[in-house]
């Protein structure tokens, strides 16, 4: 169970670099080719965070 929420953890952190990569795309001068593709990629992986929170959860309230 520990290495579960160990990877759960893992992947979490890394999707975060992921989507800090794309939010830089976003805070960076207006290109809107560029932007329209950050932002959706910036959306589907806080998505994914999103659900790793729920696995985290879920993991943390059967231990």
């Amino acid at each position: 169970m520990i290495e579960r929420l160990d990877t759960l953890k893992a992947a979490r952190m890394r999707m975060i670099e992921e989507r800090d990569v794309h939010a830089k795309v976003l805070a960076a001068p207006f290109n809107r080719d560029n932007a329209e593709r950050a932002r959706m990629k910036f959306v589907e992986m806080q998505n994914v965070v999103d659900a790793i929170d729920r696995a985290i959860l879920g993991e943390q309230s059967v231990q």
